[in-house]
């Protein structure tokens, strides 16, 4: 009955396939079934017909560790340690002895495989085998285990269910004896009863039997498995390591590169040294702190800056007025004598007790949660609209975040004192690139605040200046922020977030506007935010990135400065999270450069000529800049001691949720899910948020039923997001042409009074 595929089938080669029908014992029910075997590769498969071949395989034994036993004439036994045992009948004594022939041969020629190996059993080789037959063997080891443990939970549901029938059927049986009368049926009923438990005594040893198979099974792979896993995870971190290596690498091999190329810089002949720097596609050296170069930025508006000729240097500082003129006056008066010009109008400091902020906040908690599990069914969504745990906030709001723009308010300080626009524009630039210094670990999402929710942040006595938030639309969620300094200069802005969920990456708009307004020279700056970007949404470790352009706009002067964000790329020959900028009067001519990092600090240097070079890598034409030495405008503060514990936070974000007493009962201090998120209580955090999150559905579907019962006509029906801010109005603002929330005032006298009737309850 068999079909050997060598020529002499009673002595089968080494290494060939052989197949043919064997009778199997399946189970006590089904006694011996006829089903095609087939040995291949050392693996012995059967299958309930040849048309099972290509697509079902009932078992497969390995018979490299397996034994083969011969019980009388046709009968012989496969057993795999205990794991796996095939009782197998042939039709006759030759039948058989072909099998025996067959099998003991793959099994030696598995053995000797196995041995010339290097896989230990519990390990997986790092070196495929030679053999074109072996060569899949740890695959085809694998797909075996998988058949048979699918087999085995095959068996199992069989088995179960013969345990119920026989179960029931000897239930029957035992209550039909307890209910008969002795008398002749008696020994009948007996001896069913002593069939049917028999039965159910088979069936149930057949699933003990079962389980325990598969749970040998399952632990004897379940350790190698894990192994492979860990192997796997292992090679893809040190391939992750291997490559931001070699990123960095390239980098630096690229700045040596530079470094090697320096062009002497002509006192002489200017040009001759701008054309040959030019002709180098922008490389020069970086350093000498007296000659610096620039990298180009290869756009429409890109630029080369180069040291501008000593003759420059040694101009007197005493033209102060020169500064729009082609020569300007020396680098020092930026620092120095613009600003010494004011010191004698300070007022006297009044020395007054400063309250003592914290300077830490409890550790975070190690909770771990799947991001992929909540954000894979987010793709595309607005990120306000998606409910998500506190997980994956920061004990902050939205509005305290805002508030954190202000960590560097010095640099308003210094610009509300200049007389010169163009060097107030240089304090502005530097200000807008600052207000993204805290984002770079900071990877955790603010809470969205609630309509209504304020935060105001009073720091009037430690640094003359004083700021309010306020929550003014819930979808699209808006915030208006409002902050004054008794420095001279007042800034505001109205957020409205826009973001969505790409897979692999986070995007985050800021849309609105943020102004800035001098007193003394009633300058008026607007400027809007970039694009933040957090990848390894799915993988890896979250990162975050700024990227995109910012025009910072004197709307009285008309001086502008082109800020742009260079997205962060491991093969870019630039320094990480890089920003450029030109600041241009109203005419367009540039007065000042400025250079640095969004996360560490800026420069600025003064520009003494211009000229447009030749053509960059693409064929657009770039300017070259002469300029003075750069220095140094703003630097990011060090983060506190154990910040990696506390969410990164600043030294001023540890104090902003600190509790003070006076603040508004609408103060974000005073959100209970925040706070106890600050505490440690996750869970709880958790359901207070929802709590919050369902009265604020509440009162919108109240406001909603209001503003039709108070609309008389269509045209003066109320829109159910017309909700009115407690301290904020909107107003066209004339100079920017833009229409935002500005402060209207009421706060700060009512907070001096401690009457806050009007504020809703929101919490």
């Amino acid at each position: 009955m068999s079909e050997p595929k060598p020529p002499t089938p009673t002595t089968p080669t080494p290494g060939d396939t052989y197949k043919g029908w064997l009778f199997k014992w399946t189970n006590y029910i089904k006694g011996y079934q006829r089903r095609w075997f087939v040995l291949s590769n050392g693996l012995l498969s059967y299958y309930r017909s040849q048309a099972e071949m290509g697509h079902t395989c009932r078992g497969t034994i390995n018979l490299a560790t397996a034994n083969i036993a011969v019980e009388d004439s046709c009968n012989f036994v496969i057993s795999n340690g205990g794991a796996q045992t095939y009782h197998l009948k042939a039709s006759s004594e030759v039948e058989r002895q072909r099998w025996i022939t067959a099998l003991e041969l793959a099994k030696a020629k598995a053995v000797h495989m196995q041995n010339e190996s290097d896989d230990s059993g519990d390990e997986f080789s790092a070196v495929p085998p030679l053999s074109g037959q072996g060569g899949g063997s740890h695959h085809s080891e694998v797909q075996s285990t998988l058949r048979t443990l699918s087999s085995k939970v095959e068996d199992l549901t069989t088995c179960n269910d013969l345990i119920v029938k026989h179960g029931s059927a000897l239930q029957r049986s035992l209550s039909e004896l307890e209910g008969l009368r002795v008398g002749a049926d008696t020994g009948e009923k007996i001896r069913q009863v002593t069939e049917r438990a028999t039965l159910f005594r088979i069936t149930s040893n057949a699933m003990i039997n079962a389980c325990r198979d598969f749970l040998s099974i399952a632990q004897s792979n379940s350790k190698r498995w894990q192994k492979a896993l860990q192997t796997e995870r292992d090679q893809r971190i040190r391939l992750e390591e291997t490559l931001e290596q070699l990123a960095k690498q390239h980098n630096h091999l690229e700045r040596a590169f530079r470094g090697a190329t320096v062009l002497p810089a002509s006192s002489s002949n200017p040009n001759l040294s701008i054309k040959s720097d030019v002709s180098g596609k922008g490389d020069a050296s970086d350093e000498d702190d007296d000659n610096e170069f620039f990298d180009a930025i290869e756009d429409p508006t890109g630029f080369i800056t180069v040291p501008a000729d000593p003759k420059y240097h040694r101009r007197s500082g005493s033209n102060v007025s020169g500064i729009s003129s082609e020569m300007g006056m020396d680098d020092q008066s930026f620092d120095e004598l613009s600003l010494a010009s004011n010191s004698e109008s300070l007022p006297p400091l009044e020395l007054e007790p400063v309250r003592q902020r914290r300077t830490r906040i409890p550790d975070k908690p190690n909770y771990y949660l799947n991001l992929w599990s909540i954000m894979k069914n987010c793709i595309g969504k607005e990120l306000s609209k998606i409910p998500m745990p506190v997980n994956f906030n920061e004990p902050l709001s939205m509005l305290q975040r805002l508030s954190e723009d202000l960590e560097y308010y010095e640099l308003l300080d210094k610009g509300a004192k200049c007389h010169n626009s163009l060097e107030q524009m240089c304090y502005v630039a530097a200000f807008t690139v600052s207000s993204y210094s805290t984002t770079v670990h900071r990877t955790g999402k603010p809470f969205n605040p609630l309509l209504g929710e304020t935060f105001e942040l009073d720091r009037i006595r430690e640094s003359g200046y004083r700021s309010l938030c306020e929550q003014v639309s819930h979808h699209p969620p808006a915030a208006a922020h409002h902050a004054f300094s008794e420095k001279g200069w007042t800034l505001r802005q109205e957020i409205t977030l826009a973001s969505k969920f790409r897979g692999k990456y986070l995007s985050i708009m800021p849309l609105g506007s943020i102004q800035c307004i001098f007193d003394k020279s009633n300058n008026q700056y607007s400027w809007k935010k970039v694009t933040t970007t957090v990848h390894n949404i799915i993988v890896g470790k979250l990162w975050i990135d700024q990227s995109g352009e910012i025009d910072v706009v004197n709307h009285k002067t008309g001086d502008r400065c082109h800020l742009k964000f260079a997205p962060y790329s491991y093969f870019s020959r630039d320094v990480p999270r890089k920003v450029t900028g030109v600041v241009t009067d109203k005419d367009g001519k540039a007065h000042y450069v400025l250079s640095g990092t969004w996360d560490e600090k800026m420069e600025f240097s003064r520009i003494m000529q211009s000229s447009k070079g030749d053509n960059g890598t693409e064929g657009k034409q770039r300017t070259v800049y002469q300029t003075l030495k750069p220095k140094e405008i703003w630097r990011k503060n060090p983060l506190p001691e154990g910040a990696e514990n506390m969410y990164y936070f600043s030294s001023l974000a540890l104090t902003l949720n600190e509790p003070e007493e006076g603040v508004a009962p609408t103060d974000s201090r005073r959100r209970p899910d925040q706070r106890l998120m600050e505490e440690g209580h996750w869970d709880e955090a958790n359901a207070e948020k929802q709590r919050l999150e369902e009265k604020q559905r509440s009162t919108r579907r109240e406001r909603e039923r209001d503003a039709v019962k108070v609309a008389a006509t269509p045209e003066e029906g109320a829109h159910p997001d017309n909700y009115q801010a407690m301290w904020f109005e909107k107003i066209h603002d004339s100079a920017s042409g833009e229409t935002l929330h500005v402060y209207k005032g009421g706060y700060w006298e009512a907070k001096e009074q401690g009457s806050w009737k009007m504020c809703p309850e929101i919490f």
